[in-house]
């Protein structure tokens, strides 16, 4: 039965695998699909030869009706009719395309004078996010175990934190140049407002599922206080409040682009906005993948880190 119950366990842990795999795969297959596949989706015409079109030049992208319209004008004046090959627009660079800009963008050095290394705009962004998160669950992880500990405290503070947590917090963003200047410290400030309500509200629920026994039992052996937070509450709840700080980390990534826009430009953001610019979007998608694969490694690191500080927990954890 051992063997069995082996093998079965095995085997469903490589189904689990190849599904994981699946689902990065077959949203890249469509992509595929659209970018290399003509009769899919090709709403453009790349140039080949220009005929007797005056304005149309090789490589150059118009509308399908566009390029049927001059090779019935040519057609009817007896010139040279002009060439093409089914395209996409330009927002919509093909794969190979985007692995050779992510290639590139840490190999070779930006065209423009202004421009920065994407490596450089990254490492930026990643220190938004740390101090950004780090202040935010500095007084947000203490006051959320402490408002699901003890009622008096929830009561006071919660019905605030629900009303401010509906605030959007780009709208702060003038308020956080005119206090902290023009550099990191409103970038900063923009995440740490984005996920300090939202960390106290989910922490302190957390806390409050802890098992009501364990808290009553301490309390009846003259448990009381901050040895009660420290030794009863803290303990019973890690497995679930580290879950918590992955999940609020991810929200921490989604205020990055906005918080990145304040003040002066920087970061991947930065980046991503000079690429564009330039029509540059490849480069775009590009940044846009590194910072979906940099958060999804994070998450899987630390989720490895979880297995092996809680060892006891299976609740949360990926099959």
């Amino acid at each position: 039965m051992n063997a069995i119950s082996l093998w079965l366990a095995a085997d469903e842990k490589r189904r689990n695998r190849l599904l994981t795999l699946g689902s990065f795969l077959l949203p890249i297959l469509v992509w595929c699909l659209v970018s290399y596949v003509p009769f899919i989706w090709h709403p453009k015409v790349q140039i080949q030869e220009a005929g007797g079109v005056d304005y149309f030049t090789p490589g150059m992208l118009v509308d399908q009706d566009e390029f049927d319209d001059q090779r019935k004008q040519m057609l009817d004046q007896q010139l040279a009719l002009p060439t093409g090959k089914p395209a996409n627009p330009i927002y919509l660079p093909a794969p190979h395309q985007v692995a050779k800009a992510l290639y590139t963008g840490f190999t070779t050095a930006p065209e423009s004078r202004d421009g920065v290394w994407l490596h450089q705009s990254l490492w930026h962004s990643i220190q938004i996010i740390f101090w950004g998160f780090v202040l935010s669950s500095v007084i947000g992880v203490p006051l959320g175990i402490l408002s699901g500990t003890y009622r008096t405290l929830a009561r006071l503070n919660e019905p605030f934190i629900e009303f401010f947590r509906y605030l959007p917090a780009p709208a702060f963003g003038a308020l956080a140049v005119a206090v902290l200047g023009i550099y990191d410290g409103p970038k900063i400030a923009i995440i740490v407002i984005g996920t300090f309500f939202q960390q106290v509200l989910v922490i302190s629920n957390t806390t409050r599922k802890l098992d009501a026994t364990l808290i009553e039992a301490a309390r009846t052996l003259g448990t009381k206080g901050l040895r009660l937070v420290t030794r009863v509450v803290l303990p019973g709840i890690l497995p679930d409040l580290y879950r918590d700080q992955r999940i609020l980390l991810g929200w921490a990534w989604t205020y990055l682009i906005v918080a990145e826009l304040i003040g002066t430009s920087s970061g991947i953001t930065f980046y991503i906005t000079q690429q564009a610019r330039y029509q540059h979007f490849d480069n775009v998608f590009a940044a846009i993948v590194i910072i979906g694969v940099i958060g999804f490694g994070s998450d899987l690191i630390l989720e490895r880190l979880g297995r092996n500080l809680f060892p006891w927990d299976t609740s949360g954890q990926r099959k």
